[in-house]
């Protein structure tokens, strides 16, 4: 198995350790609240380095890519974002969020 499909396997916190160990700057999303059918549960998390690398999951798709781009704002400016994805916004088609649930991902830097 190669390093990254190991690590592929750890939980994202110890990554986040890790990787802000190596000196990375990083942001870690967590899922806060969710509504109706969603496909990861609270307390779900993803961390990502300021050059896009991520381990975890808080959804799936899309909108994943969009935490991940988030995360880069986050990461630069330090101040954290709530972000909401549901089916109620003209985004969730484009993020894959059709299944009717809703989700709240709180995004914070650390370090």
């Amino acid at each position: 198995m190669t390093e990254a499909g190991a690590e592929a396997t750890l939980d994202p916190l110890a990554v986040a350790e890790r990787w802000l160990g190596e000196g990375r700057r990083l942001a870690i999303a967590t899922v806060v609240e969710t509504w109706g059918s969603a496909p990861r549960p609270v307390g779900s998390h993803l961390v990502i380095d300021a050059d896009g690398n991520f381990n975890g999951s808080v959804s799936g798709g899309c909108v994943e890519g969009a935490v991940v781009d988030e995360a880069g704002e986050v990461i630069a400016s330090g101040a954290p974002r709530l972000l909401e994805f549901g089916v109620a916004d003209e985004t969730a088609w484009r993020v894959g969020l059709s299944c009717g649930g809703r989700i709240a991902v709180y995004v914070e830097r650390l370090g």
